[in-house]
């Protein structure tokens, strides 16, 4: 599994809350009666009618008057604004009304037909409408940072009713409010799976669940680690409101599609995840009509297609339609870390978003430090002896040791154990870390742990031989803005792709660093057998975050377009990502080809489609034998497909999205012809134009450079020239470039990257 779990005055809420808060209209309302009718009105949900805000020109006749008697007035002049406008007799002025707005503010909301609208922005007195918006407290952030909001419409519940998503993870914990099925119709008609018999908890959200150990496929599916019901609950959760951990990062907790439906298949355990429990999971969940599978697993390195069973099973998906997203790994800042790398999967890099948790600390001289850790403890804020231990906080040198009231301070060089920490009956520890990776990510522990990096703990150290009773306060982990993201986090593997240079991985990135998510009551906080701690909801980071999140920005495009191929959601995903810039000195092999941006991935103008023939092509350019081809494709015909000229062609000839080209070394000159096809999926007398960028060094050229498509002609060609001589950059291992065909509306990227695979291994 990719998942690090341990080291190793607010805005007024406009006429909009009257439909998603409807029993609180009379709180923001300062008219009783208007409230009423307010409640009336924005309760009833009348589809022909929408709300607007309307603003008015202030009434000075009312400024002299009491509030009760101005408010009255005014109600009645926006009353007779209204009345002047409404196309029938068959609801009252008053009814309309959502807010008056007469203290602050001057104008009204109210719900208008269309005509009504513009009919009554004619009128004299009134300054402007505006059609409702929605003002939201914080939230989990990671969806909201990824701009998808948060759909309560039934129309696009509808169409997310028919995605049908398997996990194959730890299982899940159905009870979770994530997983209710309120409001939910009957699975689709194609879905063809089962619920294990020892599984009761099916519903129309979790439409199926099985177990895979060892063959024994009786066991439990519910999740003792958490892993599962985290990532199934960020993939499709519903949205729950008021979720936190203790109070942390609290707002709204949900998937990409709230409406989905999801399958489990648990195949990881205690012992890890074995390779024919994922097989043959893979096996059912294709069969069972899913139409995303989500695997947030991987193996230490990246493995020969053939011998990779994830990558087989996914070769199988992507051939009958079905998305498989993965996790890229958490070896990183290695390069060459990332473990799924088959072009027939998408490779998910982790990154931060916008939401940064901090813990604090206070030294007995007042002086703040601030280090990484969720801290969410009872009892946290109340001082403390800090004290040093003589082992250094070694684990094997605290047995027996008892440091009650005393916060431990430990050095770079300790071999920590939060467990052997909790048997002294300390308060906490503080520890150093030399790790760049813990500067971006807290964790849990056990124990009230923070970590902090060179300069604070020479900060801390400096106190602590200044005074002879020295003291410290552990306070409870915040949120803090983080103004940087989206960032990759430093233990999200990067490429390249060790079993092929010349396809880019990882493909995407999306939110993997400390993401809420519900959780298991089987498993503690921090998965540390002396943590009592139990949660609904918990903070996690690594790509096993990150690849949910594109599972459900992969099904939102699949509940769009449910015909497309494996490819081309891949493709729409990629090609539609934010680019991420400087300050990533292995950029896209970091971060592939950005920020995932599901909005815009719904309608991406172009896609790169490939197929099982182009994937055994590809198999064949990668040399692989008759053998080879068999066990990957499932057929031995597969290998006659490998014509002489197949075998020639180069792996970067495959109809990807990205663009990489592995070059001997810097100050070695180079020249590559990439040859792609692009399917429009837009308007039909579409015309794009090419727009190259790039950097010195390398020239990027597009043949051709105009695609003008027609009812006839929905798929062109056009091959993409990079040569040069590749000069070492400062804070950069390679070059990047791009090619954008745009028709003025779609913008197509795709991101070039050109490196000295030698060099960087």
């Amino acid at each position: 599994m990719a998942t690090r779990t341990s080291p190793p005055p607010l805005l007024l809420l406009l006429a909009a809350l009257g439909v998603l808060f409807c029993h609180a209209a009379a709180v923001h309302s300062p008219a009783a009666g208007g409230a009423r009718a307010a409640t009336a009105a924005a309760c009833r949900g009348d589809d022909s009618t929408k709300v607007y805000v309307v603003f008015t020109e202030r009434q000075p006749a009312t400024a002299e008057l009491p509030e009760a008697e101005a408010g009255a007035a005014v109600a009645a002049f926006h009353h007779d604004m209204i009345a002047g406008v409404l196309d029938d007799d068959s609801s009252s002025a008053a009814d309309r009304v959502v807010y008056h707005y007469s203290r602050s503010l001057h104008g009204f909301a109210a719900r208008l037909t269309d005509d009504e609208r513009n009919r009554l922005a004619g009128m004299d007195g009134v300054l402007s409408i505006h059609e409702k918006v929605v003002y939201r407290p914080q939230t989990t952030r990671s969806w909201d940072f990824l701009g998808v909001p948060l759909h309560n419409d039934r129309t696009r519940l509808k169409f997310e009713n028919d995605v049908i998503i398997g996990m194959v993870d730890t299982g899940v914990w159905p009870d979770s409010e994530s997983f209710s099925d309120d409001g939910l119709p009957p699975p689709p008609a194609k879905w063809k799976g089962v619920c294990s018999k020892n599984f009761t908890s099916c519903n129309n959200k979790i439409i199926g669940a099985r177990s895979y150990y060892g063959g024994n496929t009786t066991l439990s599916v519910l999740d003792r680690e958490g892993h599962g019901t985290h990532t199934a609950s960020t993939a499709a959760g519903r949205a729950v409101a008021g979720a936190s951990l203790g109070g942390l990062a609290g707002g709204t907790a949900r998937g990409a599609v709230p409406g989905a439906r999801l399958a489990v298949y648990k195949v990881c355990w205690e012992d890890g995840c074995a390779s024919e429990d994922i097989l043959a999971a893979f096996d059912d969940a294709i069969a069972d009509g899913v139409d995303v599978i989500s695997a947030s697993l991987g193996s230490a390195v990246a493995l020969d297609y053939p011998a990779d069973t994830l990558a087989v099973g996914a070769f199988h998906a992507a051939r009958r339609g079905v998305v498989v997203s993965t996790s890229a790994g958490n070896s990183g800042p290695a390069m060459g870390s990332v473990c799924n790398v088959a072009p027939w999967t998408i490779s998910v890099a982790a990154t931060s978003t916008d939401r940064k948790i901090i813990s604090d600390l206070v030294l007995g001289n007042g002086r703040r430090v601030v280090g990484t850790a969720i801290t969410v403890f009872p009892n946290l804020g109340k001082q403390s002896s800090l004290l040093t231990d003589p082992g250094g906080c070694d684990h094997d040198q605290l047995d027996g040791k008892r440091y009650k009231g005393a916060v431990l301070l430990c050095g770079e060089d300790a071999f920590i154990s939060t467990e052997a920490i909790s048997q002294t009956g300390a308060d906490g520890a503080i520890v150093y870390s030399y790790a760049d990776q813990d500067k971006d990510t807290a964790f849990s522990f056990a124990v009230p742990v923070v970590i902090v990096l060179e300069k604070e703990f020479n900060h801390i150290v400096d106190y602590y031989n200044s005074t002879s009773h020295p003291m410290v306060t552990v306070k409870k982990s915040v949120t803090v803005k983080d103004a940087a993201a989206p960032s990759v986090a430093e233990f999200s593997s990067r490429g390249p792709n060790r079993v092929t240079y010349g396809v880019l991985k990882p493909d995407i990135s999306a939110p993997g660093v400390d993401i809420l998510a519900a959780w298991t009551p089987a498993a503690s906080l921090s998965g540390s057998e002396v943590d009592s701690r139990k949660a609904k909801y918990n903070i996690i980071s690594g790509t096993s975050m990150a690849c949910p999140h594109v599972t459900g920005a992969a099904a939102y495009v699949k509940s769009v377009h449910p015909g497309w191929s494996h490819a081309a959601v891949l493709s729409a995903l990629m090609t539609t990502a934010i680019p991420m810039g400087s300050g990533e000195p292995e950029a896209e092999l970091a971060y592939g080809a950005g920020q995932v941006n599901p909005m815009r991935a719904r309608y991406p103008g172009l896609v790169y489609d490939a197929g099982e023939d182009d994937y055994v092509g590809f198999l064949c350019a990668q040399g692989y034998n008759s053998s080879q081809l068999a066990a990957m494709t499932g057929r031995r015909a597969a290998a006659a497909a490998c014509s002489a000229a197949a075998r020639a062609g180069a792996v970067g000839d495959l109809n990807y999205p990205s663009i990489a080209v592995p070059v001997l070394n810097y100050g070695v000159g180079f020249a590559a012809e990439i040859p792609r096809t692009v399917t429009n999926v837009g308007p039909a007398d579409s015309v794009y134009r090419a727009t190259v960028t790039t950097v010195p060094g390398v020239e990027v050229a597009v043949t051709p450079d105009e695609l003008a498509f027609s009812a006839g002609t929905k798929k062109l060609s056009f091959k993409v020239s990079v040569s040069g001589t590749l000069l070492p950059a400062n804070g950069t291992m390679g070059a990047s470039a791009s090619v954008v065909w745009s028709d003025g509306r779609h913008h197509v990227r795709s991101p070039i990257y050109v490196f000295p695979h030698k060099h960087v291994m």
